[in-house]
């Protein structure tokens, strides 16, 4: 019987979530984003082809319905037709500013569904190519929003607004996001005092914020293996989406135990996206590595507990595990800092650690931005972290991610192991400047260093942790042509644990 299975995917999803640095208008974007390959699609299949919403009724299956991700199978062309001229025209209205490919391959039995998936993965990196004419570019002489240079469409109060902010504005109601973020179930009720719609609501005790992305390792040679069988591609995909969510929850759960984790009665965290095998939050710059910590061993616990079968059924991984791992990214910027490239960081830092990780265990890599030179993460490592060396007894660099969850390799750092060494920073107050000091003297690679590193351990020998604490952070890694040492992320996350810089007004 021949069938037809319909992919479509949305493009450009960060440009259009942070074309703006206004929290509420993320937040908007990102609601937009999650309904249009959920919700709103079932609402466009259940009205042109009568679908009945249950995953597979005959007529339509549902693959995968993941933000930013669709995969249906129809058996009637005229539905699929319909769907295809459709779909586009519902998301180009809901959400302006949003484009989507899509391709349709046509396959004669279940036994050519992994090929028709992989024909279809083709078709849509074609479609990529083609973007369709935006529906928001306007006249040249257009009153534009003079927050996005966007064709104004309405007034509010003093400001031109475009449609794209507009919807997101509507959006930003529904706070289904937040809700599956924070309980895994999107139709928990959840109050506007809860919610921050302003990036003040996120800041704590100094201006920190993190972006934190995360991405599940190796999931595209994972697909091809488990996506040669529908069932088993739509039971991986629907189970997998169910193990990211549960892992948020868990997240939020760990770090919102206790009293001390908010300041205004606001959750700390904006979710941005949370489906499929990633998730990216805005959150509150002292309990971002502890989230992602969370996240990660939640990840791995999750999707043993959920796909473990199909997993060793298919026979994906050589060895006996049957879990996922992922790798994380966490960009600390200033709540002014522009949100774009502050993900875009991100991202780059979750690459950065799968690529040193080997793609197989999960770990994280963080930076915080201190200048507004914006460049790429390559770029930060060559201009910051490296150091000028005199001689093979000094450090090349101060990049001593990755950071696992569990055992690490060695000469690499645990999440906890980098927590604790900076938790007993802020014990030895003489300890933290003179390595600030000696790090300075590396980067101006005056020769210095050693002498006052040799000062350093004198006058700290007789303090309680203090020598084991210093060896630990300027003990030089050896790793193929670096020389790294821990002392600069250890200075680096204290800031962003410790420093107070706002007043209890500033604060509330």
């Amino acid at each position: 019987m021949v069938k037809y299975l319909y992919g479509a995917a949305v493009q450009g999803i960060q440009s259009f979530i942070f074309k703006t640095n206004e929290l509420r208008d993320i937040a908007g974007a990102s609601e937009l984003v999650e309904n249009i390959c959920t919700d709103g699609f079932e609402e466009l299949l259940k009205s042109k082809t009568g679908y009945s919403g249950k995953g597979s009724d005959g007529a339509v299956e549902k693959v995968i319905g993941a933000a930013g991700n669709v995969k249906y199978v129809f058996s009637n062309r005229d539905d699929c037709t319909r769907i295809v001229r459709e779909f586009p025209k519902k998301v180009m209205q809901e959400a302006p500013g949003v484009t989507i490919s899509q391709a349709v391959v046509r396959y004669d039995n279940d036994a050519e569904f992994g090929k028709a998936v992989q024909m279809l993965e083709d078709k849509l990196r074609e479609e990529r190519n083609h973007p369709a004419a935006s529906v928001t570019a306007g006249l040249l002489g257009m009153e534009r929003s003079r927050k996005t240079g966007l064709p104004a469409v309405e007034k509010e109060d003093a400001d031109y607004v475009d449609a794209s902010t507009i919807a997101k504005h509507n959006a930003n109601n529904t706070r289904k996001l937040c809700a599956k973020s924070f309980f895994g179930n999107k139709n928990v009720p959840l109050s506007d005092g809860r919610v921050a719609y302003d990036i003040g609501g996120i800041t704590g005790k100094n201006d920190w914020i993190a972006i934190i992305h995360a991405d599940g390792n190796g999931l595209g040679q994972i697909v091809k293996k488990i996506g040669k069988k529908k069932d088993a591609y739509r039971e991986f995909s629907r189970k997998l989406d169910e193990a990211t969510i549960a892992s948020a929850m868990e997240a939020y759960q760990q770090v919102t135990a206790g009293s001390k984790w908010e300041y205004d009665g606001r959750i700390p965290i904006r979710p941005v996206v949370l489906g499929g095998d990633d998730m990216t939050v805005i959150i509150r710059g002292d309990i971002a590595i502890s989230y992602a910590e969370a996240y990660l061993k939640a990840f791995e616990k999750n999707t043993g507990l959920k796909l473990d079968k199909i997993l060793a059924e298919n026979n994906v991984f050589d060895n006996s595990r049957t879990y996922l791992t992922a790798c994380a990214g966490v960009a600390f910027v200033k709540s002014s800092f522009p949100f774009f490239y502050a993900y875009d960081l991100a991202e780059e830092l979750c690459s950065e650690a799968k690529v040193k990780s080997g793609r197989k265990r999960s770990c994280l890599m963080f930076h915080k931005v201190q200048d507004s030179f914006i460049t790429s993460y390559r770029d930060i490592v060559s201009r910051e972290l490296t150091l000028e060396s005199r001689n093979d007894n000094a450090p090349t660099s101060l990049q001593y991610g990755p950071y696992y969850i569990a055992a690490s390799p060695e000469s690499y750092l645990t999440i906890e192991g980098l927590m604790e060494k900076t938790r007993k920073l802020d014990e030895q107050e003489g300890v933290r400047t003179g390595l600030r000091q000696w790090l300075t003297l590396l980067k101006e690679g005056s020769g210095r260093g050693a002498q006052h590193l040799k000062r350093l351990k004198k006058f700290n020998h007789d303090k309680k942790g203090a020598p084991e604490l210093i060896d630990a952070l300027t003990s030089i890694r050896h790793d193929k042509d670096d020389r790294a040492v821990a002392a600069g992320d250890c200075l680096t996350l204290y800031t962003i644990l410790y420093q107070e810089t706002k007043s209890e007004e500033e604060k509330a």
